[in-house]
């Protein structure tokens, strides 16, 4: 017998309802005025509560089902362009004239390490230095004129006012884009280390015809301890999609201590004017409006990457990270959609396979655990390889339950207002 649900309502408009409960769900509503529907949104509403307190168990695990299969589509259709990635034989290089461009502000202790390294490059074709000294107060001006007396390829800019108006290091930047002599550019940090000689080589490398962006990787060196571990990890890992993004035709952004364009690209946008007001993005903004399938190139070579220090408390890690998220919400649409998307699957895998294994089947959940897992590190093994970052290996079942905090540490980030300041 079904379960009938008696409605009356009189003219005083008073409620009555009765429930008889035999082995099936049925409801039948009258009104004095005739029967209700099976779409009458109180009864619809009675349904539905019956059905999730009594399935709900089955419910979370579909959706635990629906997270994992979501993982598994980023590992299988993005991340693993990365893992398995293999350049193109060429036949013929082509070297184009190269100014490579370095901001600085109150660095002269991080360009006593690393400019020298930029300098003496090796690399035949003709190429330049262009140095931007952004109103700095320690000795960055006096450093760089005795290195001017060397080299005669370093060209020092230096900047005494700052820019009204034009937040953030897209001025400078603008201005030693604007000072160079040549087409190709190559843009680093002051804080930045080539990994080998053959950095500007390696990178110009990529320009084919076609080609007006150029995408490299900015790892942080390898220091013992935990905190290291985590700021290494997580540069991997936006690594991992921002040069996988770009591999299937989704280039979304570059990191600015390794990241190439032509000058020609630079002027037809008016340069960074359309993002002038936003203190950050002089990297992965600019790259997010520009880049395309066709006219976007990576470069996974190890002698193409740089290194600089990674930092050194959580307290800078966390100013850091806030100023670069801060600008994610200016993505095109379908960016910020595959970044959420991930970034969600990510937060809630492990709530949900806990409660899925304890309230539904601790079986089933372990074994598509275990499958996600297997695919998962697969997939992590040869992309930490080709990134140099094949250390982290050991700890990548840890590291992936620390997602789901640093995703929720992390979100507030991109409803944080950007800070004015560049350094």
């Amino acid at each position: 017998m079904s379960v009938i649900l008696t409605l009356k309502i009189g003219a005083s408009h008073r409620l009555a309802a009765k429930y008889l409960l035999e082995g099936g769900l049925y409801a039948q509503l009258t009104h004095t005025r005739g029967p209700w529907q099976a779409t009458n949104p109180i009864f619809a509403a009675i349904m539905i509560w019956e059905f999730l307190s009594t399935h709900w168990a089955v419910l979370v695990f579909v959706a635990f089902c629906l997270v994992t299969a979501a993982q598994l589509f980023y590992l299988l259709y993005f991340f693993v362009r990365l893992a398995f990635f293999k350049s193109s034989n060429k036949f013929k290089s082509q070297t184009h004239p190269v100014s490579v461009v370095v901001c600085a502000r109150d660095e002269a202790h991080n360009l006593e390490k690393s400019l020298p390294t930029v300098l003496t490059q090796q690399y035949a074709t003709t190429h330049e230095v262009v140095l931007v000294n952004d109103n700095s107060f320690d000795d960055t001006k006096f450093f760089a004129e005795e290195l001017g007396k060397i080299f005669k390829h370093l060209n020092t800019i230096n900047l005494s006012q700052e820019a009204k108006h034009i937040p953030g290091k897209k001025y400078p930047l603008s201005i030693g884009i604007k000072s160079s002599r040549y087409e190709v550019m190559l843009l680093t940090d002051a804080d930045c280390t080539p990994a080998s000689p053959w950095w500007i080589q390696k990178m110009q490398d990529a320009y084919q015809p076609g080609i007006e962006v150029v995408l490299g990787y900015g790892a942080y060196e390898k220091r013992p301890g935990l905190l290291n571990k985590l700021v290494r990890f997580e540069t991997f890992l936006t690594a991992m999609q921002y040069l996988s993004y770009a591999l299937a035709g989704q280039p979304y952004m570059g990191v600015g201590r390794n990241i190439s364009y032509r000058k020609e690209l630079f002027y037809r946008v008016k340069g960074f004017s359309s993002i002038n007001h936003i203190p950050g993005g002089d990297d992965d903004l600019f790259i997010n409006k520009v880049a395309t399938a066709q006219n976007t190139a990576v470069v996974l070579d190890a002698d193409a990457f740089t290194y600089s220090a990674a930092p050194q408390s959580f307290l800078q890690w966390w100013r850091q990270k806030t100023r670069h998220y801060s600008t994610a919400r200016f993505y095109k649409p379908t960016h910020k959609l595959l970044l959420w998307l991930f970034a969600f699957a990510q937060s809630v895998f492990y709530p949900l396979g806990v409660v899925s294994a304890i309230w539904f089947d601790w079986r089933v959940v372990l074994g598509i655990y275990l499958v996600k897992l297997a695919v998962q590190g697969t997939v992590w093994f040869k992309a930490m390889a080709r990134l140099n970052e094949k250390d982290l290996f050991p700890w990548f079942w840890l590291l992936d339950i620390w997602l789901m905090i640093y995703y929720a540490l992390y979100s507030v980030a991109i409803f944080k207002k950007p800070t004015s300041n560049w350094k």
